[in-house]
């Protein structure tokens, strides 16, 4: 077994949730899921199909999103794992519907950050083991930082 990590660069303006499905049934599921969660929203999916022709299955809303998924879910090459690029909605709008779509098995990630996914290869194929999201901690944050969070929050309609 060989381990390997492939980074992903998240696009300005852009959030990626990348997860494990079970059918192929899923790229339509996921698509009708997301348009949804929020009307506006922009995205393109991919579905790295584990059996028959394993072929990278993907759809979308936006040409250039349905692309870049498409090729970073050849990247990644593990059997089942999906991967979606989002614009005009965050995670949070999407996760709980997500989670809810009957061939979903496991969401790995959510998150504007660049990551590293960190792959085994065997000779049958490749799994995803975990996850780097961004950075390590930097340190504690101060009452300034929790007023700075607070603050954000608001701003982006989150909280009141």
């Amino acid at each position: 077994m060989e381990i390997k990590t492939l980074k992903i660069e998240v696009p300005e303006g852009c959030n990626v949730i990348i997860g494990r499905s079970h059918f192929i049934k899923s790229v339509e599921d996921i698509h009708e899921c997301l348009v949804n969660c929020v009307p506006n929203i922009k995205f393109g999916l991919a579905f790295c199909e584990a059996s028959g022709k394993c072929l990278i299955r993907h759809s979308g809303n936006d040409e250039e999103l349905e692309k870049l998924a498409s090729q970073k879910a050849l990247e990644i090459g593990c059997g089942h794992s999906f991967i979606i690029f989002i614009k005009n909605a965050y995670p949070i709008n999407i996760l709980p519907r997500l989670k809810e779509v009957p061939e979903v098995v496991e969401i790995y990630v959510a998150t504007s950050n660049p990551i590293e996914l960190i792959i085994a290869e065997t000779e049958q194929g490749r799994a995803i083991l975990g996850i780097v999201d961004g950075f390590k901690p930097k340190g504690i944050e101060g009452k300034e930082d929790v007023e700075e969070r607070k603050e954000f929050l608001r701003k982006i309609g989150y909280k009141l």
